[in-house]
């Protein structure tokens, strides 16, 4: 059986999350360290004792959960990955643990993404939804045919299970033409903006420029990319689907049932909270689940 290490993305967050790492571990304590360092500010104060007011702060939230979960692989003692993938901004931990960029670099990445999304949800008005009980097609298909606004499929986080992203009324009508059509649940969530849709366009560009800038190594094993939820050990292809992952939808479903098919049998969550493994456990029932 293979072992998947999955990294979760933004909403994992937890006040307090990486305090027993620091005290219990050198090697933690002097990444957290190097972490504040980079970013220039006291993250691991706002991680230890922050509010969860200061906690969901973008500039916060995703660099906190990044230096989380990576810090906890490479402090695991046991991380020998076949494969492994990750949520969104969990891409970024996926890689950094897989050896394809250095903690460095990868932090400044995940904080210049962060900074990016910020500015693009400041120009234009604009929220996500969860849509519950409805079947992956018929909300692609009504998203499709709202025409004169922006609203896509952005998570396929698990069969149904989907989050749907664009502009405010674009959303809106989106929930009330799903919920017409036979989903239980249209939820509006409390997020800064729409994720993984064209309105992330302009943080797509920028953050390009930085990913091109950045040094990628080829990885101790296959990353399962959001973007096409298939392995990638190439560097430039790697590169490629991480700029796109922006604007384009997170293929959770698509990834852990190829990473299945492909052999995975334990599942293995790194980073705060067990969200991925109830995700997993409603993809792939037959796995094995664990946290670091």
């Amino acid at each position: 059986m293979k072992k998947a290490y999955v990294f979760p993305g933004q909403g994992s967050q937890f006040k307090g999350m990486g305090l027993d790492l620091y005290q219990s571990s050198d090697t933690a304590k002097g990444l957290f360290d190097q972490a504040n360092e980079i970013l220039g500010f006291d993250i691991t104060k706002i991680m230890f004792e922050g509010t969860d007011e200061e906690l969901k702060q973008t500039k916060v939230t995703q660099p906190a959960i990044f230096i989380h979960s990576v810090i906890l692989a490479q402090t695991s003692g046991d991380f020998n990955p076949d494969m492994v993938a990750g949520h969104s901004l969990g891409e970024f931990s996926a890689l950094v643990a897989a050896g394809a960029l250095s903690f460095e670099d990868g932090l400044r990445l995940v904080a210049k993404r962060a900074e990016a999304m910020q500015k693009a949800c400041e120009l234009q008005p604009s929220t996500m939804a969860a849509i519950l009980g409805l079947d992956d097609q018929k909300i692609e298909e009504i998203c499709a045919g709202i025409e004169d606004d922006i609203v896509v499929p952005a998570n396929y986080n698990c069969p149904g299970q989907v989050v749907i992203s664009g502009s405010l009324s674009g959303v809106e009508k989106a929930c009330e033409l799903l919920k017409a059509a036979g989903a239980k649940r249209a939820l509006i969530l409390q997020v800064g903006g729409a994720f993984h849709s064209p309105l992330m366009e302009p943080a797509r560009e920028e953050l390009a420029a930085a990913i091109h800038a950045a040094k990628f190594q080829s990885p101790v094993c296959p990353v399962y990319q959001n973007v096409n939820a298939s392995p990638a050990t190439d560097v430039d292809i790697i590169r490629e689907n991480l700029i796109s992952q922006l604007t384009a939808p997170v293929r959770w479903t698509q990834s852990v049932e190829k990473m299945v098919a492909d052999g995975a049998g334990v599942f293995i969550e790194s980073g705060p909270g067990k969200v991925l493994q109830g995700l997993v456990k409603k993809i792939a029932g037959n796995v094995e689940l664990k946290s670091i």
